[in-house]
């Protein structure tokens, strides 16, 4: 039954609006996830047919905005892969501290691109808060395509199972307990600035210092890739790092970011 949800016709015709919005690509072996995600939005909209439903997502933005959420992956959790964020406190963060000083300029600019629910930013901000010399400050931007996600993100409260990974010194220093939870302090929360994104699209930012996009380039095809790993490139300034996911490779792209190997894991680096 559940292959005759969508005809073939269908599915193309919603694969290539998605694409064509987003930059993310279903293929054959993923079709089950979009048919899924289409029915629960059926159901919700109490809209028919797929045809219908086809018709308004073309005609209503918002409703566009719902789904494109709606087939997004959210996993995140705070410091994810560890070897990322021991990556950042040994080696990153020391050098563009080194470089910040010998060029005056001490403000450390970063995107946290495709946040989720905000657990990547909140610790890339508590690293920063606790490893940047007197006179620093950091500002990070951090954006999704998943409007749900973001409002938890700017909330900033999660359930105590959340904050599993989080080093205690910080859980001390940078979380109210709450109820069952925890509540990210207003300290940590005045260094992000959360914001609706989508990737397809120039973010405007510039002269950034750092980009973290995990595990989001993966729902991409190679063409959509290099595009946004291109506009990356255009944000980000002469002597700057780009993390992305440890399952992801920028191998075989035309690029002119440098692969570099620290002792924890692998980044690419812009240094022009």
């Amino acid at each position: 039954m559940g292959t005759t949800f969508l005809n073939d016709l269908e599915f193309d015709q919603y694969r290539e609006l998605i694409y064509n919005e987003s930059g993310i690509h279903f293929s054959a072996s993923n079709r089950s996830i979009l048919e899924s995600r289409l029915k629960e939005r059926l159901r919700l909209t109490k809209v028919g047919t797929p045809a219908l439903y086809l018709k308004q997502i073309r005609e209503n933005g918002e409703e566009m905005k719902v789904l494109l959420d709606s087939v997004t992956t959210n996993l995140t959790r705070f410091f994810r892969n560890n070897a990322h964020f021991q990556t950042l406190e040994y080696y990153v963060i020391p050098d563009l501290i080194r470089h910040k000083q010998n060029s005056g300029n001490k403000t450390l600019r970063i995107w946290s691109a495709g946040c989720s629910t905000g657990e990547e930013p909140y610790s890339l901000a508590m690293v920063c808060k606790d490893l940047l010399p007197a006179g620093f400050t950091v500002e990070i931007v951090a954006s999704d395509l998943s409007l749900k996600s973001l409002l938890t993100a700017k909330e900033g409260f999660y359930p105590e199972p959340r904050l599993n990974g989080v080093p205690d010194k910080y859980l001390k220093r940078f979380f109210d307990s709450e109820g069952d939870g925890f509540r990210v302090s207003d300290e940590i929360k005045k260094l992000i600035k959360f914001d609706y994104h989508n990737l397809k699209f120039d973010s405007g930012l510039r002269d950034l210092d750092l980009v973290f996009c995990r595990n989001v380039i993966i729902y991409f095809d190679e063409v959509a890739q290099e595009a946004v790993i291109q506009k990356f490139w255009q944000a980000m300034n002469g002597h700057s790092y780009l993390f992305i996911g440890h399952s992801e490779s920028l191998f075989g792209m035309k690029t002119g970011f440098e692969f570099l190997k620290t002792d924890w894991a692998c980044v690419y680096r812009k240094f022009t």
